[in-house]
């Protein structure tokens, strides 16, 4: 079992930065492949992106295009987190960003795949 608590959450004005963490139990977790997704309101809930482990302790990052260059996953396996470092925010980048991780993921862009999933932190870019 894994349990996701994200923080880093607030108000941003437009070009801010914010950084999200996912805290996560567990002894294992360095190897579950761990995603962000975000809900805007009246909207589904979409990929932000999400960090791989492969064998050899390789860890690669993927991104949505529409976050690509501007966010920036970071893994810290001794403290159990995976942080999303989020720079030159934009109004449409307000939502609830979720934490979501597992052991084997074939499409990372596909939310079914995550058996473990954090609560929620609201990010919220406005002038």
């Amino acid at each position: 079992q894994v349990q996701l608590v994200e923080s880093g959450g607030g108000l941003v004005t437009p070009g801010g930065s914010l950084r999200l963490s996912c805290a996560a139990s567990g002894r294992t977790f360095s190897r579950y492949t761990t995603g962000w997704f975000r809900q805007a309101p009246g909207k589904e809930r979409e990929f932000v992106a999400a960090v791989t482990w492969s064998s050899g302790n390789t860890y690669t990052a993927y991104y949505a295009d529409s976050v690509q260059g501007r966010f920036t996953l970071f893994r810290d396996n001794a403290k159990n987190t995976v942080s999303l470092q989020m720079n030159s925010l934009k109004p449409e980048d307000t939502a609830v960003y979720y934490c979501a991780a597992d052991l084997t993921i074939a499409t990372l862009k596909e939310q079914d795949e995550y058996d473990y999933w954090g609560q929620g932190t609201q990010v919220t870019v406005s002038s």
